[in-house]
């Protein structure tokens, strides 16, 4: 059985579910989602291990800063790493992030490899490989392109009209072969429309500049020291599979998992598979 609370942590008040015991998992979402995304996995590794899912800054139930440098990556990451003294001190625990909550955690990882055991990321790309490909690979920067829309001031007029269709329709696809179950719709409608929720999601591309990143494996801040699960659904349009290409650079200990036929909703989609893959990787 899942249960809620909430923990003041640098700053902002953040709302987290957690279910089980044992080590625990903590599970970052990205944008447009919240922690809901991760409920096949909190059902899947509830069972052994004590897992929590967070409502990252800017999003449903948790705090929403109205500054744009609120959202800075390092703000971010200082969340995880307060939050994690707040709920679990003094213990190692697995790293799972999708989307924005990778990248997060990534970044993490990097910061501060000794408070973790293990890292998951699915459908993230490393910062420093995002980066030079923003700066030099066409098909990135093309698949890119929205980007600069949700930086725009009309970003939210846009993702909100008719309610919030354009997310609905076009980005998670509700419905559809690579979207999310239809059921789901009304969870994301309600998280969605509490207040400040989509300029909170969009803070996050306004106050980053993802191409801005160092990409060379010889910067120690670049490096993860941390064994790494990286589950890949090759059909995401956002994200070239390029993103896979010399990562082992970057994460000397890395495990790859690809899945052919899946969209950047992978966790949704394959959440049968993904779950194996997980599971495999902390046996």
């Amino acid at each position: 059985m899942l249960r809620d609370n909430y923990v003041e942590a640098n700053g902002v008040r953040l709302y987290y579910v957690t279910a089980g015991r044992g080590e625990l998992m903590l599970f970052l979402h990205g944008f447009p989602e919240f922690w809901y995304a991760w409920k096949e996995q909190l059902s899947e590794f509830g069972k052994d291990h004590r897992v929590v899912a967070l409502d990252m800054r800017g999003s449903n139930l948790s705090g929403k800063p109205r500054d744009v440098s609120e959202y800075r990556i390092e703000k971010l990451v200082e969340d995880v790493r307060v939050f994690v003294q707040c709920v679990s001190p003094g213990e190692r625990l697995v790293l799972v992030g999708h989307d924005w909550g990778g990248y997060v955690a990534w970044a993490f990882a990097a910061a501060y490899p000794e408070v973790l055991r293990k890292l998951v990321i699915v459908n993230a790309p490393h910062p420093a490989i995002l980066a030079h490909l923003l700066r030099s690979d066409p098909d990135q920067q093309k698949a890119s392109e929205y980007m600069s829309m949700f930086r725009n001031d009309q970003a939210e007029s846009i993702l909100c009209a008719n309610e919030f269709d354009f997310l609905a329709k076009r980005i998670m696809a509700f419905g559809k072969k690579n979207g999310l179950c239809v059921e789901d719709k009304a969870e994301y409608i309600k998280a969605w429309s509490q207040d400040g929720a989509i300029t909170g999601g969009l803070n996050y591309y306004r106050a980053n500049d993802l191409a801005a990143a160092k990409d060379s494996s010889a910067d120690a801040s670049s490096v993860v020291n941390v064994p790494t699960l990286v589950i890949w659904g090759m059909l995401d349009p956002s994200m070239a599979p390029r993103n896979l290409d010399g990562l082992e650079k970057y994460v000397p200990q890395l495990t790859i998992r690809r899945i052919s036929d899946a969209s950047h909703w992978v966790v949704h989609t394959h959440s049968t598979e993904v779950n194996r893959h997980i599971r495999d990787f902390l046996s």
